[in-house]
């Protein structure tokens, strides 16, 4: 498979993908829940977003997009360059908002505890071949 544009549509449906193919209802603990990522500083300029959704665990909403993205339970904002670098498994999702690298909106106690299963969506999402 060559490389795929991070945030492509391409990317989107690759991820989609994986994301039902590996991780299971079990694996999410059930989880019900939604964010939406904004992209700040893009490589093109603009600014982009990464929706995903869980419903009792099961992949329910997962696209991306330019512009603000739809409504979710998170909203996250970050640099493209540090999204990128959860995306590629070297920084944590914890860390990530525990150093303000990333700006949370919603209730932040029930984000750390949804932390761990966000860091399984991005161990998966980190072995599709991307170009950052």
């Amino acid at each position: 498979m060559a490389n795929l544009v991070y945030l492509s549509p391409e990317w989107a449906e690759e991820g989609r993908r994986r994301v039902e193919a590996e991780l299971t209802p079990e694996m999410l603990h059930n989880v019900t829940s939604s964010m939406t990522n904004l992209y700040r500083n893009c490589p093109d300029g603009k600014d982009r977003y990464f929706y995903v959704a869980f419903e009792n665990g099961r992949l329910s909403g997962f696209e991306t997009g330019e512009g603000e993205g739809p409504k979710a339970e998170f909203r996250i904002i970050a640099d493209y360059s540090t999204f990128a670098q959860i995306t590629r498994g070297e920084l944590g999702a914890v860390k990530a908002l525990t150093s303000r690298k990333l700006t949370l909106r919603g209730n932040m106690a029930k984000a750390l505890r949804l932390a761990p299963l966000v860091d399984k969506l991005n161990k998966v999402l980190a072995t599709i071949p991307t170009h950052f």
